[in-house]
């Protein structure tokens, strides 16, 4: 489980990433890239960080699902994903 703070630094970004999505695709279409310098750092989308949705672990996150790997497995086994189960053979 990753920090509280970083978590909630997270959700800060991704609150100014969409505040700002419309304003910044205008300054690109129109190349004002003077007005781009303006906006806040945070609102640019590439500062965003795949993180699970139930820890915030950023390591073996699985995009298909918005989860890591280790909450996967355990939900999986649980039977909380409908669909996936165990492999053997």
């Amino acid at each position: 489980m990753s920090k509280k703070s970083i978590v909630a630094r997270q959700k800060k970004r991704e609150v100014l990433v969409a505040k700002f999505a419309d304003k910044r695709k205008s300054l690109k279409e129109n190349g004002d890239y003077q007005g781009l310098d303006l906006l806040p750092k945070n609102a640019s989308p590439v500062r965003l960080k795949n993180r699970c949705q139930i820890t915030g672990r950023p390591r073996g996150y699985i995009r298909y699902f918005g989860i890591s790997r280790i909450m996967f497995r355990d939900m999986a086994l649980n039977g909380l994903i409908p669909g996936v189960k165990k492999a053997s053979w």
